[in-house]
């Protein structure tokens, strides 16, 4: 289902709506060159592994949606590059937050999609398609589950349940 989501800015939705959103407590930094997005949630969780994710997801139509990637918070290696970030964009995706590490950094820059991550290494990640899709992950104090809305800039990421208005 496409639904468009106002990129709203966060401290603005959180004092308009502090009960009716969840707030991400892990520092993620931004790296994509849209640095406020919003859209409804896909999820997927893996370990140190991109296949499955970049297989399923990333090469659907995204309608505007944002992938929740939890990759447990492992640096070790990087679940989103320039190339798949390119493909994201081209599909319609409005942003990837992951929690885990990315690579090529200065190139993701000048890319427009918004992307949240942990952090960078140049290491990439297997490529056994081990993982899982569109069910609830937890990660910063809050659980995403697919459907609901996230909204994203500079100052942090938002969840609620339903589409917010200012």
């Amino acid at each position: 289902m496409k639904l468009e989501l106002d990129p709203l800015a966060t401290s603005d939705l959180n004092d308009a709506h502090p009960e009716k959103v969840r707030r991400v407590t892990i520092p993620l930094r931004d790296f994509g060159k849209k640095k406020r997005f919003a859209g409804l949630i896909r999820t997927a969780v893996t370990m140190e592994d991109s296949r499955l994710v970049q297989q399923k997801l990333f090469r659907t139509p995204g309608e505007g949606g944002v992938i929740v990637f939890d990759g447990g918070g492992s640096c070790r290696s990087a679940l989103l590059g320039d190339v798949n970030a390119a493909v994201l964009r081209d599909n319609g995706w409005a942003g990837i937050i992951i929690n885990g590490a990315l690579r090529d950094s200065a190139l993701l820059a000048g890319i427009d999609i918004g992307i949240k991550a942990l952090g960078v290494t140049p290491v990439r990640s297997t490529k056994k398609g081990i993982g899982a899709l569109d069910i609830p992950v937890a990660f910063g104090h809050v659980l995403f589950e697919p459907g609901q809305c996230v909204y994203c800039d500079e100052d942090g990421v938002l969840v609620s349940d339903e589409p917010l208005r200012l």
